[in-house]
C-alpha cells in the first residue's frame, strides 16, 4: 500500500511537471538542432522497424558513452547464448546515441532513445518491444521503467550497477521514494561490494556484488584509425602521453584539468623535446575550449577531425569513441576527472594494455578499483596538480607499474560471464503477460462457459480412443506439425489413426470430406493444413465441421482403432481419453482474451489438461517461468518441450534470397532462417492462410532469385505459379525432448494392437 502512495505522488507531481518537461526540451532544441533529432523516440513513438510481433527481445539502456563501450562484451556474450533473441539498445544522450550505433552495429537490432520515464512513454515502447528482459546499465533507477517492465511479466537486470560518493546523500536523503522503485528488479549486479552495500541502504532486496564489467574489457577489440596511425608514423614521437577525458571545475575551486595538463606539457617538453600530448576532453562542448587554450598558448596541434600529416606536438582529440584505442601507443595516462571533484572515470582499459596510470586524489565513482591499484601500487595518484608533471616524467620510461595494472586487471575478470549468466537466467524465467484490464474479457468467458453447457448435453462417445490435440490460442502454435508427429507415431506403434478436422479455410461446400490413406485431393478441398497430414500418408481423414457426421462417414469406410481429434480441447461434445494441450513458447499468452487478444480460454483451463507441449521452442533452454505457470493450474501434468528442425534446399552461393509467409506467429518463420544462416534481402507478411496470386508473388520474385516459404504456404500457391516465381519451401520436422514419455501416456489410453 506504501508502494501505491509513493507512485501515486511521483505520477501527480510528474502530470504537474510536464509543461515545464516540454519547455525544457524546445530548449535543448533550441540551444543544439541535433536534440530534435528523433526527439519523438523520447515520447515512445519508436519507427516501425523495430516493432515486434511476438515477445522475446532484450532490451538494454545504456544512458551514455561509458554504458555503450561497456555494453559491447556483454551483447557479444549474449549474441553467442541467445542468438534467436533480438537486442535493442536505448541511450539518453546525443553522443551515446552515436557511439552505440558506432560500436553496436552488427550486435543491436535497432538503438533508440530512451522515453521519458512517464508511464505512457514506457508502456509504448514495452508494447513495440516486447522485451522478455530489460537490462538498465549502472545508475539509473526510473520507477516507471522499473515498474512497468515487470508488469509485463518482464524481468528487469541492473547490471554494473554503482552509485557514486556524490550522489548516495542524495538518493538517502529519498530512500523512501527509491526503496519503492528498487523493490522491483530481479536482481542488481554491482560493482563491487560497496556498491551493493548502497543499493541495500536503499532499500534494494536483490543487489549483490557481482565485478565491473569494465575489468573484462578486451584490448584486442579496439583498433586505431588508419589516419591516425599514419600520422603517428609519420611524427614519430619519442614518447607518447595521452591526457584521457579531461573535465572542467566541479565546485569553487576546483581546476581545470586542460590548463593543469598544458602547464605540465610546457614543462615536459624542457626535457622531452619530442614528447606527443594526446588531448582527450570528456565532452564535446569542451573541445573548442581546449583548441582556444591551446592557442592562447601558442602550441601547435593538430585536430583529430580534420588531421593531416603535418607534425605538431598536441594531437587534440574531438571526436568521440577513439580513446579506447588510443591506450595501445600511450606510454603513460592521466586520467581526468580526478583533480576537480568528478569522482574520477575508468583506469581499466589503459590499464588492460600495461600502460601506467596517473590519477588525481578523486576517485570516489570508481572507488574499490582505485583502492585495490593502490593497494598493489598499481597506479599512481597525485595530491597537488603542481606534481602531475613530475609523475608523468618519470612514468614515461618506466612501465613496471603498468604491467601491475595490467596483471591486476586479469585477475579480475569474469564479470560479463556472471551477468551472462544471469540475464539467460531471467530470459527462461520471464513469461509476458498482458498488462492492464481487459474490461470486456469477462463477456468471452461467459459466453464459452454457456457454449459449454449447452453441447455437453449430447457428448458422442466413440468407441475407439480419442487423442485430442488442442490449445488454448486461436492457431499459431504449430499444431499441425505435432498432429504429424503423432499419427507417424501411432502408425510405428502397429495402429490405423484417423484425423478428424474441421479443414479450416477450405474452398468446397461439401459438409463431409472422407479420404483414407494414399488418397489425393486438391488443397481447395481439403484446407492447407488437412492436406499436409493427406500427404503424410499416415491417417485417415474426415474432414466436416461436424466431427460427429466426420467420424460416422469415415467409419464406413476405414476400419481405424484410434481417433486424433485435432483442435479439440473447446470441442466439448466429443469424450476425449486423453487431452494434449499446444502452448506457443513463444507468445503463450497472445495478449490475453478476446476483445483484447487471442487466447480461447485462460490458463486456469488447463487443469483439464491431461499433457501439455511447449512448441516453438530453442534446444538449450529451460522455459522454467512458463513451466512455473503452467504448474500454478495443473501441478501434475506432465510436459513436454517440442522443436521444429528446419531443412533448407540448396542455395547456390551468390543468390538472392527473399522470404515470405502466411502464417499466424510469423516471427517463428523468421527464427528458423536465421538459425538455418540464410541471409535474406526482405521478409514479407501475409495474412495467415492466404491464398497467393501473381500479383503477390510477382513483384517479390523480380527482387530475388529464390523465393523461400513454409510447407504450408507452398500449398496456397499454384505449381505453375510457384516454379514460375521459384518460390521453394523450407521442410521442418518436430523433435520432443521428452517423447518417450509421452508415448507412454499416449500408450496407456490405446486398445492393443492387433
Amino acid at each position: 500500500m506504501r508502494a501505491k502512495l509513493i507512485y501515486l505522488l511521483y505520477w501527480t507531481l510528474q502530470a504537474l511537471a510536464f509543461p515545464f518537461l516540454l519547455l525544457y526540451l524546445a530548449l535543448r532544441i533550441h540551444r543544439n538542432a541535433a536534440y530534435s533529432n528523433k526527439v519523438m523516440e523520447r515520447f515512445g513513438f519508436l519507427p516501425d522497424s523495430l516493432h515486434r510481433t511476438v515477445p522475446g527481445a532484450i532490451w538494454l539502456h545504456a544512458v551514455s558513452v561509458g554504458e555503450a563501450i561497456t555494453a559491447v562484451g556483454l551483447l557479444q556474450r549474449l549474441k553467442q547464448e541467445l542468438p534467436f533473441a533480438p537486442i535493442y539498445v536505448s541511450c539518453t544522450t546525443l553522443a551515446g546515441r552515436a557511439m552505440a550505433e558506432q560500436k553496436l552495429a552488427g550486435l543491436a537490432d535497432g538503438v533508440f532513445y530512451a522515453p521519458i520515464d512517464y508511464r505512457f512513454a514506457v508502456r509504448r515502447v514495452l508494447r513495440a518491444l516486447k522485451p522478455s528482459v530489460v537490462i538498465v546499465m549502472e545508475t539509473e533507477i526510473w520507477p516507471n521503467l522499473y515498474r512497468d517492465t515487470c508488469r509485463t511479466g518482464a524481468r528487469l537486470l541492473v547490471v554494473n550497477g554503482r552509485i557514486s560518493d556524490k550522489a548516495l546523500p542524495k538518493y538517502l536523503r529519498f530512500r523512501w521514494f527509491f526503496q519503492a522503485a528498487l523493490g522491483w528488479p530481479d536482481a542488481i549486479l554491482a560493482q563491487d561490494a560497496i556498491a551493493s552495500g548502497r543499493y541495500e541502504q536503499l532499500g534494494a532486496p536483490h543487489a549483490i556484488a557481482s565485478g565491473n564489467l569494465k575489468y573484462d574489457f578486451d584490448p584486442e577489440s579496439t583498433s586505431i584509425a588508419p589516419v591516425v596511425r599514419d600520422w603517428l608514423k609519420q611524427n614519430e614521437p619519442e614518447r607518447i602521453w595521452i591526457a584521457a577525458s579531461t573535465m572542467p571545475p566541479a565546485e569553487p575551486g576546483d581546476p581545470d584539468e586542460d590548463d593543469i595538463v598544458l602547464d605540465s606539457f610546457e614543462l615536459l617538453r624542457e626535457r622531452f623535446p619530442r614528447l606527443l600530448l594526446i588531448l582527450v576532453p570528456r565532452r564535446p562542448e569542451r573541445f573548442e575550449e581546449a583548441a582556444a587554450k591551446l592557442t592562447a598558448r601558442g602550441i601547435q596541434f593538430q585536430r583529430r577531425s580534420t588531421l593531416n600529416l603535418e607534425p605538431a606536438p598536441v594531437l587534440l582529440v574531438d571526436t568521440i569513441g577513439e580513446l579506447s584505442g588510443l591506450f595501445r601507443v600511450a606510454d603513460v595516462v592521466f586520467m581526468g576527472g580526478t583533480f576537480p571533484h568528478r569522482g574520477g572515470h575508468n583506469i581499466l582499459e589503459p590499464a588492460a594494455f600495461g600502460v601506467p596510470v596517473v590519477t588525481g586524489p578523486h576517485m570516489e565513482n570508481f572507488s574499490e578499483i582505485a583502492a585495490d591499484f593502490r593497494a598493489a601500487g598499481a597506479v599512481v595518484t597525485v595530491q597537488d596538480p603542481a606534481d602531475l608533471a613530475v609523475a608523468v616524467g618519470r612514468l614515461l620510461y618506466d612501465r613496471s607499474i603498468g604491467e601491475l595494472g595490467r596483471r591486476l586487471s586479469d585477475e579480475r575478470r569474469g564479470a560479463t560471464g556472471r551477468a551472462v549468466q544471469a540475464v539467460v537466467h531471467a530470459y527462461d524465467a520471464a513469461v509476458i503477460r498482458p498488462a492492464g484490464l481487459n474490461p470486456l474479457g469477462w463477456l468471452w468467458r461467459a459466453g464459452v462457459a454457456v457454449d459449454r453447457r449447452l453441447k455437453n448435453f449430447r457428448v458422442d462417445l466413440p468407441p475407439q480412443p480419442v487423442l485430442s490435440v488442442g490449445n488454448l490460442a486461436m492457431g499459431g502454435t504449430g499444431k499441425t506439425p505435432f498432429v504429424l508427429w503423432l499419427c507417424e507415431r501411432l502408425v510405428e506403434l502397429g495402429h490405423r489413426p484417423a484425423v478428424l478436422t474441421r479443414g479450416y479455410k477450405r474452398a468446397t461446400t461439401e459438409p463431409v470430406t472422407t479420404l483414407l490413406p494414399g488418397d489425393h485431393a486438391t488443397v481447395e478441398r481439403t484446407g492447407e493444413e488437412a492436406q499436409l497430414i493427406l500427404r503424410a500418408g499416415h491417417a485417415a481423414l474426415g474432414i466436416g465441421a461436424d466431427r460427429q457426421a466426420t467420424r460416422w462417414a469415415l467409419s464406413k469406410l476405414y476400419n481405424f482403432d484410434v481417433i486424433v481429434l485435432d483442435d479439440g480441447f473447446q470441442h466439448w461434445r466429443m469424450r476425449r481419453n486423453l487431452d494434449i494441450v499446444l502452448i506457443d513458447a513463444i507468445d503463450p499468452y497472445r495478449n490475453g482474451l478476446p476483445p483484447r487478444g487471442t487466447l480461447r480460454e485462460p490458463f486456469s483451463a488447463l487443469d483439464r489438461a491431461q499433457a501439455v507441449v511447449l512448441t516453438r521452442t530453442e534446444p538449450g533452454r529451460t522455459y522454467q517461468g512458463l513451466i512455473d505457470e503452467i504448474r500454478r493450474h495443473n501441478r501434475q501434468v506432465p510436459i513436454s518441450l517440442a522443436h521444429a528442425r528446419a531443412e533448407a534446399p540448396a542455395i547456390p552461393e551468390g543468390t538472392t534470397v527473399g522470404a515470405f509467409c502466411g502464417l499466424g506467429q510469423p516471427e517463428s518463420f523468421k527464427r528458423t532462417l536465421q538459425e538455418l544462416g540464410i541471409t535474406i534481402s526482405f521478409f514479407r507478411e501475409f495474412p495467415d492462410h492466404h491464398h497467393y496470386t501473381e500479383q503477390d508473388l510477382q513483384p517479390l520474385a523480380m527482387r530475388s532469385q529464390l523465393l523461400l516459404t513454409t510447407e504450408k504456404d507452398l500449398l496456397n500457391i499454384d505449381p505453375e505459379l510457384a516454379q514460375a516465381c521459384k518460390v521453394q519451401a523450407v521442410k521442418m520436422t518436430l523433435f520432443l525432448t521428452d517423447e518417450p514419455n509421452l508415448l507412454d501416456l499416449i500408450q496407456r489410453v490405446l486398445p492393443p494392437v492387433e
